[in-house]
């Protein structure tokens, strides 16, 4: 039997890594992840293409391919039970049951073959032993809850028969459908267009203050994060290198990374339409560098000598709220992580 470990937040993720093996060698995608998770509260992963936001869902989730993939280190701790130190069958029963994902495209992680109300139902069919039947009452149910009209014709419907904003109604419908405590959304309207964006964060929204579900936001979108979370993370090659509220974050950023990422959005532009948009220079470093300093050293505008060879010490801030990994404020009059 597992003993319960003590934590005060429903989700903590703890010096999570992760490496991939391939024939140039050995990948490290996420090496000394951490952060917590608090019931009814939405913290955003934020980070550009390759950084590891996804990596980090699928860690969680204990779906990384092994091999060529493994989880080298860390916890994830669900409402005091290590995920990563339970057996398969004990993990097939929390995952899609308290801790559950939408995945990027809906369209390839819906079984053409089966119906909507079928892949619905069968995560409470498993879960909580319902017979077919209360199992398609349940899906119906789900697909009101989401928002697809005519729930009880179209849940025999299926996956090709849906548009893409409805089939990410449905995988939404399909990731709640036992009531996760943990909801993690990995980019959950790529490729759909502004209007429906909208339609789809006000759902989860509204589910998460209805259901007390807490959800971890993935995404690169800081308008996004702006609009839907209460705390962000910002990865950058495979660590977090600044986390806080919001609020503080976006007003005041201490890492110059998260700086030009919000410099980079849309909304920044100042001049009006046809202006082009600050970019960061330079492009993320190969994850199977091996990396003796801060990995952003070489698009950095702010870069020190010692930046290129000694990684920085986790510098928390305002009580610990906030905490930034970057040589500008390591040695600032503030508490540091041992």
């Amino acid at each position: 039997m597992t003993t319960p470990i003590v934590s005060p937040a429903l989700l903590d993720v703890s010096n999570l890594g992760v490496e991939f093996q391939t024939r140039g060698g050995v990948a490290r995608v996420l090496e000394e992840v951490a952060f917590q998770v608090h019931r009814g509260e939405t913290l955003g992963l934020v980070g550009e293409s390759g950084c590891g936001k996804s990596m980090t869902a699928l860690a969680m989730m204990r779906l990384i391919p092994t091999p060529p993939g493994r989880i080298t280190s860390g916890r994830v701790v669900l409402d005091g039970k290590d995920l990563l130190a339970l057996d398969e069958p004990a993990m097939r029963h929390h995952r899609g049951n308290r801790i559950s994902m939408i995945f990027q495209e809906p369209m390839t992680s819906l079984n053409p073959a089966y119906t909507v109300g079928n892949q619905i139902g069968e995560a409470v069919r498993l879960h909580q032993g319902l017979d077919r039947k209360a199992a398609t009452t349940c899906a119906i149910d789900m697909l009101e809850a989401v928002g697809i009209p005519a729930a009880k014709a179209r849940v025999h419907d299926y996956p090709h028969q849906f548009s893409g904003g409805m089939r990410q109604r449905v995988m939404i419908a399909m990731a709640l459908a036992c009531k996760p405590d943990v909801l993690i959304a990995d980019e959950p309207t790529t490729a759909l267009d502004v209007t429906v964006q909208a339609q789809i964060f006000d759902l989860i929204s509204d589910l998460r203050e209805r259901t007390g579900t807490a959800v971890v936001l993935i995404t690169h979108d800081m308008g996004a994060i702006a609009e839907m979370a209460d705390r962000v993370a910002v990865m950058y090659a495979g660590r977090i290198v600044e986390e806080g509220s919001v609020a503080e974050v976006l007003q005041a950023p201490l890492h110059p990374y998260t700086r030009g990422l919000i410099a980079c959005a849309p909304g920044r532009r100042t001049t009006g339409f046809g202006e082009p948009l600050t970019e960061i220079p330079g492009t993320v470093p190969s994850l199977l560098e091996r990396r003796g300093g801060c990995a952003f050293a070489d698009r950095c505008s702010d870069v020190q000598p010692r930046c290129r060879t000694h990684l920085p010490a986790e510098t928390r801030i305002d009580a610990g709220r906030r905490r930034v990994l970057c040589w500008l404020h390591a040695e600032e009059k503030r508490e540091t992580s041992s």
